[in-house]
């Protein structure tokens, strides 16, 4: 029997199939919308515990849980955090003292925002202390830190750890100001050991316990780093940082230091050099993608291997000779998907890594580097079965311009690769931020449900380095949309995507994408979703988040411009009358980071404009739904539309 023969018969015998069967092979919506329930784990220095952010059903609440790695069924203890707070960073100080960042959800689409307080408790809970923050009447000091009015951030911990960290905070009243202490979690005093007079800085400190390095965006938004040198700051001239440095540890001499580094702004490499920028080795590098991942051993900390921010994960061993990188390619042997090493013990003996891949969002485990005994710590999404997801299949293509880019495709299960129904799915940011090969819940709900995901790195992308990034600068409406378009069409010509059936699906920016793509390729779409979305660039200097310290202005300055007839030409509202496809807006009326506003805004324009749109907004939803069935009705409602307008995804036969 010829392929295409049994082709056929297959696809006969699946049409005979009752609706049930084939409905039980559809994964639940429920499956897409769940919260994991664990995340961020952090291995204590002697590996006997694990902290981690635990999070309700509803995704709303959370505390800090500890286990014992040995009886991962039940917490050893649980710090409540109120309503809408999580960390953003668990930090173990000692054996027994851990310290958290604290944060609150601005909603699903962007990383929770760090509040900048900063608390300290016990393992089990005991002897919690609030450390730094605006709360300031909290804690043991209360009475003397009514100064205590900004933000506290950790910028590193003394090796090994004694219950010390080292903590930057920028001042509310002196935002022009970044600060360094030393600091005793267990008794809540401080040393002030750094300060410079530029806000927004990060620190490097040395194993000596001194700031060497103050580096980051200034309130301007330039890229500036300072070198301290006998007690004095000096900013660091071009030849010695190049296109981009950031320094990220001393070797283990203390002697040198490891650093990301580009010396014209192109991709960043992983470098070892002098204190002030001499005898530069480099020890990984690429041409069209930036360092992504580095792998470090246990203490002293040395990197064995890295990873491109590109394309599929790749290991590339500095020294494969290395017991660690050894293991770490024992491993990768043994299991299926890309394994990243998370924390050691500080003696070495103990080691958490993650196991991943494009279609399962991941496991932790423990191994002992003794015996090399391989223990399940848990699965960040346990309901996800790998088997049934979609691969996600990174690839290049020029755009009109002639410049590379990345492309993600993920192609539904079980399919031909041919005349798919497609969604355009843009990333949010647009800068520095980037679609990876790792697991996307969006792209897998749509793969499972028949449809082509095309997702473009654009310039503006993250993992490329600062070059392609400030590509993106002031080109919102027009380079960055050409790009997306540019994608489109070469899934076309490759035949990957039907051309009758395509739509464009995005949040956050990748709303503002979803319209302006409409508006600048009439006819290549047959509807448009924009959720959470910036649809008017003006109303970015009058409301939101990111308008509310210098640092923010001085970004939208850089990166949209003020010119208002620019704004005007770049923003959906103006050009409403332009969109020729069915509309879907979808907001959180509580949405900090792209208040409410905006959809009104486009609802209005569309309006005016005698456009026809469908929306779906909810009370108490930030940037992007976390309620549970909030997310349900939207991915049923986002499943719908793309029906209604380009037709059932793809079965397989």
């Amino acid at each position: 029997m010829s392929c295409r023969l049994a082709r056929t018969v297959l696809s006969a015998v699946c049409l005979l199939l009752p609706a049930a069967a084939v409905a039980a092979d559809l994964v639940p919506v429920e499956d897409f919308a769940r919260h994991a329930q664990l995340s961020m784990p952090r291995l204590s220095p002697d590996g006997k515990h694990l902290a981690v952010n635990m999070n309700d059903t509803n995704g709303d609440s959370h505390a800090l849980a500890v286990y014992d790695v040995a009886d991962m069924s039940r917490p050893v203890s649980l710090l409540r955090l109120p309503k809408y707070e999580l960390a953003v960073g668990i930090t173990w100080v000692s054996n027994t003292r851990l310290v958290v960042e604290k944060g609150k959800q601005l909603g699903s689409i962007d990383k929770p925002a760090a509040t900048g307080e900063v608390i300290a408790t016990d393992f089990d809970g005991k002897n919690q202390d609030y450390l730094y923050g605006f709360e300031s009447k909290f804690g043991s000091r209360a009475g003397t830190r009514g100064t205590d009015r900004g933000w506290g951030f950790m910028a590193g911990l003394p090796a090994p750890t004694d219950g010390r960290f080292y903590m930057t905070t920028y001042s509310w009243e002196s935002q022009d100001y970044s600060t360094l202490y030393d600091v005793d979690a267990g008794k809540n005093t401080r040393r002030l050991i750094g300060q410079i007079k530029v806000g927004g800085l990060n620190f490097m400190v040395g194993a000596d316990g001194k700031a060497h390095y103050a580096y980051g965006r200034n309130d301007n938004w330039d890229y500036v780093v300072y070198h301290q040198q006998a007690g004095s700051w000096m900013q660091m001239a071009a030849a010695q940082i190049g296109g981009s440095f950031t320094p990220i540890f001393f070797t283990p001499d203390r002697q040198r230091v490891y650093a990301s580094y580009n010396a014209g702004g192109g991709p960043t490499a992983l470098v070892e050099q002098d204190e002030n920028g001499g005898n530069r080795k480099v020890l990984a590098s690429d041409s069209f993608s930036s360092i992504g991942d580095i792998e470090w051993t246990a203490l002293p900390y040395q990197p064995f291997a890295t990873v491109l921010a590109t394309g599929l994960p790749q290991t590339s061993y500095i020294d494969a000779t290395t017991p660690t990188a050894k293991l770490h390619r024992a491993l990768s042997q043994k299991f299926a998907g890309h394994v990243q090493f998370v924390d050691f013990s500080e003696d070495g003996s103990k080691l958490m890594f993650w196991v991943s891949s494009d279609r399962d969002p991941g496991t932790y485990y423990l191994i002992d580097t003794h015996n090399y005994k391989v223990s399940k710590l848990f699965t960040a999404e346990p309901w996800i079965d790998p088997a049934k997801m979609a691969e996600r299949r990174p690839l290049r293509f020029k755009a009109s311009d002639g410049m590379e880019l990345e492309a993600i495709l993920t192609i539904p299960k079980g399919v031909a690769e041919s005349h798919l129904p497609m969604v355009l799915l843009p990333h949010g940011g647009p800068i520095g931020v980037q679609d990876t090969w790792y697991y996307d819940t969006d792209a897998q709900f749509l793969a499972s449900r028949g449809y082509l995901v095309l997702q473009v790195n654009y310039r503006g992308s993250g993992g490329r380095g600062e070059d392609f990034k400030e590509a993106g600068y002031l080109k919102w409406g027009t380079r960055i949309q050409q790009d997306l378009i540019d994608g489109v069409k070469w899934a076309i010509a490759e035949n990957y995507a039907d051309p009758k059936r395509v739509c464009v699906y995005g949040g956050s920016f990748g709303g503002y994408s979803a319209m302006m793509t409409t508006i600048r390729a009439p006819g290549m779409f047959k509807c448009a979703v924009g959720y959470a979305g910036i649809y008017d660039l003006k109303m970015m200097y009058k409301k939101g988040d990111i308008r509310e310290n210098k640092s923010g202005r001085s970004y939208l300055n850089t990166v949209i411009g003020k010119d208002d007839a620019d704004l005007d030409a770049n923003s959906p509202t103006r050009l409403a009358d332009k969109i020729d496809v069915p509309v879907l807006l979808i907001h959180g009326e509580d949405d900090k980071r792209a208040p409410f506003a905006q959809a009104k805004a486009m609802r209005a324009a569309l309006d005016a404009a005698h456009k026809p749109y469908e929306w779906l907004s909810k009370p108490g939803e930030g940037h992007g739904f976390y309620d549970e069935k909030n997310n349900i009705e939207f991915y049923n409602r986002l499943q719908a539309f793309l029906e209604k307008n380009i037709g059932p995804g793809a079965s397989a036969p």
